[in-house]
């Protein structure tokens, strides 16, 4: 009854499903790996970023021995030494709940570099009549290292067209078309608001939170295993259906075949009937 699976057809589905099956498995199975890295990160981070506000009032490193900013020294304690200079606004931030924007004020360095330090948080609208001066001369600040910020990430206004003296990323990027210093690929935000300004928090580096690219891992974990029952049912669905035919082949349930009906109507033809039924007339020569 089930010869039919020694057919070459069926030997092609058997092989396509043995193959096709273990495949979805292990893609569905590594994209549950991706999602669970992803969670894995975004716990480590937010315990990095705790244990580094507990000891945010502890000497800091000096800031070259930190760069560039990877998962390991974002967040850590950077201190560095300037003159503050350029002063610009970072409008549409929030901090327990409430809207507001940073006050960001570069710090040139000896080195001849400019570090952009986050010196505190304001409520309301960006107003640069709201935000104190800087201190004057030298210099010595410790703060939270934090990564270039990428627009439409974490928050970060993905808005252009701001008035003049704002910006809309913490980023070198942002910055080269507003200010002609020479730019740290970085920014530090001080562990204590500056002039009583509110202190602004660290966050947790690029790419380790829940975010979109964790939640399409565990989409396509989902598809992946849809796959695989989506072959089994179609196997399963073929296999019943050609066993049916099998089985109504075998106790002759099959319609006739139209080649057997027309080769029995052309001998019917032959006995000479017309189309009443009768006896036709010799066909003269």
């Amino acid at each position: 009854m089930y010869r039919f699976l020694l057919t070459p057809r069926w030997w092609g589905i058997n092989v396509f499903v043995v193959l096709a099956i273990p495949f979805c498995v292990f893609m569905g199975s590594w994209q549950l790996g991706r999602f669970e890295d992803r969670v894995q990160d975004h716990e480590s981070a937010k315990e990095q970023v705790k244990e580094q506000a507990d000891a945010e009032h502890g000497p800091g490193r000096p800031l070259a021995s930190l760069l560039p900013v990877d998962k390991d020294t974002s967040g850590e304690q950077a201190t560095v030494t300037g003159r503050y200079g350029k002063q610009l606004l970072v409008p549409d931030r929030e901090l327990d709940d409430k809207n507001g924007f940073y006050v960001l004020t570069l710090l040139r360095t000896d080195g001849g570099k400019s570090l952009p330090v986050v010196r505190g948080w304001l409520p309301g609208p960006a107003s640069a009549a709201k935000a104190p001066a800087a201190p004057r001369g030298e210099v010595t600040v410790t703060g939270a290292l934090q990564a270039s910020e990428s627009p439409g990430a974490n928050g970060v206004s993905a808005a252009g067209g701001l008035p003049r003296g704002q910006l809309g990323a913490i980023s070198s990027a942002s910055l080269v078309n507003l200010v002609p210093d020479d730019l740290y690929d970085a920014w530090i935000t001080l562990g204590k608001g500056d002039a009583g300004m509110k202190a602004v928090p660290a966050t947790a580096p690029n790419n380790t939170g829940l975010d979109l690219k964790a939640f399409q891992n565990l989409g396509y974990t989902g598809e992946w295993f849809v796959f695989a029952g989506f072959v089994l049912f179609m196997w399963f669905r073929l296999f019943r259906r050609e066993a049916e035919f099998a089985r109504d082949a075998r106790l002759g349930l099959l319609p006739e075949p139209e080649s057997a009906r027309a080769g029995a109507d052309g001998e019917k033809g032959g006995t000479g009937e017309n189309a009443e039924g009768e006896p036709g007339k010799p066909v003269e020569a």
